[in-house]
């Protein structure tokens, strides 16, 4: 079973303007990944870093949906001393603060995969992936290679 981090990113893209056609795909692989950890097929993991990031969502209706889907989470890293520290070394590499968290949170955690949508952070993690204790990818691209290869307990990427 898969055990899935998904970047805050993540949880906002069924909420994006819908018109272009990435983020429709983005968000159909986000609804369908979080369908399979709700049946428990996949396990969502989530982190302190999450909650706070969530929190600040302004939009009411949205953070309350969203914070509903982190409910389906099977486990929750916090932010202690280690991910903190982790999170400066990898801020180091030139990840941004919140980014560089998630990042510490999802490999203390043994994630098999960090999902994002942030490009930004998708290529600087490409560029650092020998650094990095997890696989990181785009939920869209993670699902389709996850689907062909049939086998979800392995990480499609080879990583």
């Amino acid at each position: 079973m898969p055990r899935i981090y998904l970047d805050v990113c993540c949880f906002n893209r069924p909420f994006d303007d819908q018109t272009q056609a990435r983020i429709r795909v983005e968000t159909e692989a986000v609804l369908a990944i979080l369908e399979r950890c709700e049946t428990g097929e996949w396990e969502l993991m989530i982190s302190e870093m999450v909650e706070i990031e969530v929190a600040q969502i302004a939009d009411l209706e949205r953070r309350q949906r969203i914070e509903g889907a982190l409910l389906m989470a099977r486990s929750r890293v916090l932010v202690d001393d280690v991910a903190a520290n982790r999170g400066e070394e990898l801020q180091n590499l030139g990840f941004q603060g919140f980014d560089a968290i998630h990042l510490a949170c999802a490999e203390i955690a043994q994630a098999d995969v960090f999902l994002s949508t942030d490009d930004r952070l998708l290529r600087r993690a490409a560029r650092y992936c020998n650094s990095l204790t997890v696989a990181v990818d785009n939920p869209a691209t993670w699902l389709i290679a996850t689907l062909q290869t049939g086998d979800a307990d392995n990480d499609p990427n080879g990583a």
